[in-house]
C-alpha cells in the first residue's frame, strides 16, 4: 500500500490534510487552511519541496 493524503474538516470547520505512511500510521498533519483548495496547495507544496528539504538540528 503506498503513502496517501488524507483531506478533512476539523471541528473549527478548517481544512486540513495528514499524509499517512503505506501502513497507515500518520506522518505528518498540516495546520487548519480557511478552503479546501488551499489545503490542497499546501499538499502540492509538500510534494514539491519535501525531497529537496535539508534536516536541520535545533
Amino acid at each position: 500500500m503506498a503513502a496517501k493524503f488524507e483531506v478533512y474538516k476539523d471541528k473549527k470547520g478548517e481544512y486540513r490534510f495528514t499524509l499517512k505512511a503505506g501502513n497507515g500510521e500518520p506522518i505528518a498533519t498540516s495546520e487548519g487552511y480557511s478552503t479546501k483548495q488551499a489545503c490542497l496547495n499546501g499538499i502540492d507544496s509538500v510534494k514539491k519541496n519535501a525531497p529537496i528539504a535539508e534536516i536541520v538540528e535545533k
